[in-house]
């Protein structure tokens, strides 16, 4: 565990209600924080995935493709959800 101070300048109303909300305990910074990191961490995983996908380089699925891949999903799932391997 690290010890980091941390100084804010707030407006006067929004220091207020953070205070009443809870949300300027230690606690509730940390929780602000780890939420804060794991977001950013999902964006950059989706803007890897993204330009991955650029580099493949297949052609667009037509639409009755489309249509075919997303019934398929969804049967998969159904099948899942009633107990399928």
């Amino acid at each position: 565990m690290v010890d980091i101070e941390i100084k804010l300048s707030l407006p006067d109303t929004l220091a207020r209600e953070a205070a009443a909300r809870g949300l300027l305990t230690p606690a509730a910074l940390q929780q602000l924080i780890d939420a804060e990191v794991e977001r950013r961490r999902k964006v950059d995983r989706l803007f890897t995935t993204m330009d991955d996908l650029a580099a493949v380089n297949l052609p667009p699925l037509s639409a009755e493709d489309l249509n075919t891949e997303i019934k398929a999903a969804r049967a998969e799932r159904r099948f899942r959800r009633a107990g399928g391997a």
